[in-house]
């Protein structure tokens, strides 16, 4: 098999460890968290690395609370999103922000880290085992093309599969063509079930959407010539800015829309049928406890703490 490195976004958890922070509350039988399952389903498929995306101040409790215990299983590195890793010239941007600069900025974090083709993925959600097969044969295969274009692929999931019953989620909902290549992806949020439970609506309408839909998780395989493009992206993001930016996000879907619409990337889409869970609201937890709990009982998992 291949090398393949696993990225997990996990800069986003918080501060403070322990009760309230979603990515870190306990779902499985012996306190495993649902990192501990994407990385089971990772190393299962054939990564052979994980790097994890998160602040320099939570280094200590993370490696503590987490990360000394995967490197037990497999090669970890660390990368550090930081307010402050953004282009010289626009430090000034930097006042009145309390916060790194989104998902695009987290995978330029890791560019120093990264030679082999790799998985993004979000350190708060449950993907599945088919979504990380899927995924490493697809980046056992790609490359950039002669064309010159970037290629990458993104597992597509059915949105049916990633709502949660509590509330409104934010998804990227992609056009797709007949050949699984993405033409469109738009970040939709708000989006819910209907009061019957039969189709779905969202904050900015219900154009194109229906329970069928292919939306993004967030799961993108991409290879080290990405880096270039992101970095460049960074820079033109700050430009485009301009003085407020005190909420601006450099977000990896809208950059990659970006890449499509100026025809510079060619994104193959994989699909999954494996249910999403995560834990988005509170009131989620029992769902994916429960969730869980029935993976381990068809022989999915191992119940015996050696996960």
């Amino acid at each position: 098999m291949g090398q393949a490195t696993l990225v997990i976004m996990a800069a986003g958890i918080g501060s403070r460890f322990g009760g309230g922070i979603k990515q870190l509350e306990p779902v499985g039988p012996n306190g495993e968290i649902i990192m501990d399952y994407s990385i089971y389903d990772a190393l299962e498929a054939g990564f052979d690395k994980v790097v994890f995306v998160i602040r320099r101040d939570l280094e200590k409790d993370f490696k503590e609370i987490i990360g000394r215990r995967i490197e037990r299983k497999v090669q970890v590195e660390y990368a550090y999103q930081e307010l402050e890793d953004i282009p010289e010239k626009y430090r000034g941007c930097i006042r009145g922000r309390t916060k790194p600069w989104g998902t695009g900025q987290a995978i330029l974090c890791c560019r120093d880290l990264i030679r082999e083709p790799f998985l993004v993925i979000n350190a708060d959600d449950y993907y599945g085992k088919e979504a990380y097969r899927e995924a490493y044969a697809c980046l056992m295969e790609q490359g950039r093309a002669q064309d010159g274009k970037l290629r990458a692929c993104m597992v597509g999931f059915v949105l049916g599969n990633t709502l949660s019953d509590n509330g409104g989620v934010t998804r990227g909902v992609c056009r797709v063509d007949e050949e699984h290549r993405l033409l469109r992806i738009r970040e939709t949020h708000d989006i819910q079930r209907t009061s019957d439970g039969t189709d779905i609506k969202s904050e900015e309408g219900d154009e194109g959407l229906c329970l069928d839909s292919v939306v993004s998780m967030n799961m993108w395989g991409l290879t080290p010539a990405f880096f270039d493009v992101l970095e460049e992206g960074f820079e033109e993001f700050f430009g485009a800015a301009g003085d407020d930016c005190t909420k601006a996000e450099f977000l990896l879907p809208t950059f990659i829309g970006e890449l499509l619409v100026q025809d510079r990337i060619e994104v193959r889409v994989l699909y999954s049928n494996d249910k999403w869970f995560g834990v988005t609201y509170k009131e989620d937890k029992e769902t994916v406890v429960q969730a869980v709990r029935e993976l381990i009982a068809s022989g999915m998992y191992p119940d015996s703490g050696t996960l």
